[in-house]
């Protein structure tokens, strides 16, 4: 669990809405800074996300986070072999549950981030390319500088990310093992249940504070 809050909360620092003037063709390093630089200012000024005000944080997740993960692959990949074998109501079902399983556990990190600050590595991308993958740090005024990685896709509305590596780990690898003990134990019906057991227990307010510690 220390392992999934330290991806969120370098996704959180690390991620914001840019607004529907973002350009498409916005190269995807340039896109990944500017975020980072916005979801920094909106965690360290906003009293309401300070004070631990969880409808606050919701609406900062839904809005400025979300619509910059690509959820359909994302759980595809998790899900792995088995993607194939759901039907398309239990895709639809699996990307739900994913998703706000995320925005849960995104709410309960957000109210770490307090001073980081992040740096990029050169990035090595093509013009022509339609995946690449961004590199970064994290500073942090403790411990060392915590890696990260990001996995993009180019769509038709700009790039989107789709996976994100931090000390070594791929996030969708992360959950890609847990999915298919599920699927093994009790089918993708029983892994669909077992999300939305949890989303209900991360539902309530002291579930909450557990996952952000």
């Amino acid at each position: 669990m220390k392992l999934i809050n330290k991806f969120l909360l370098s996704l959180l620092v690390s991620l914001s809405f840019v607004g529907s003037c973002m350009a498409a063709d916005e190269a995807p390093d340039a896109l990944i800074k500017r975020l980072s630089q916005e979801i920094l200012d909106i965690a360290k000024a906003d009293k309401d996300i300070q004070s631990g005000d969880q409808k606050r944080v919701f609406e900062i997740v839904e809005s400025k986070i979300l619509p910059h993960i690509d959820f359909t692959r994302m759980t595809s990949l998790a899900a792995g072999k088995n993607w194939r074998d759901a039907s398309p109501e239990q895709q639809k079902q699996l990307i739900n549950e994913f998703r706000t399983l995320l925005v849960h556990t995104y709410s309960g990190a957000i109210s770490q981030i307090k001073d980081q600050k992040v740096e990029f590595k050169p990035f090595r991308g093509a013009p022509d390319d339609t995946e690449v993958e961004v590199k970064s740090q994290v500073i942090q005024t403790r411990g060392e500088p915590l890696q990260l990685s990001y996995r993009l896709a180019k769509s038709a509305t700009g790039w989107k990310i789709y996976d994100i590596n931090v000390l070594g780990a791929w996030l969708v690898e992360t959950y890609k093992g847990s999915f298919a003990a599920e699927v093994t134990k009790s089918g993708i019906n029983g892994l669909i249940k077992t999300l939305v057991e949890k989303n209900k227990k991360l539902a309530t307010p002291s579930a909450s504070k557990t996952a952000a510690k």
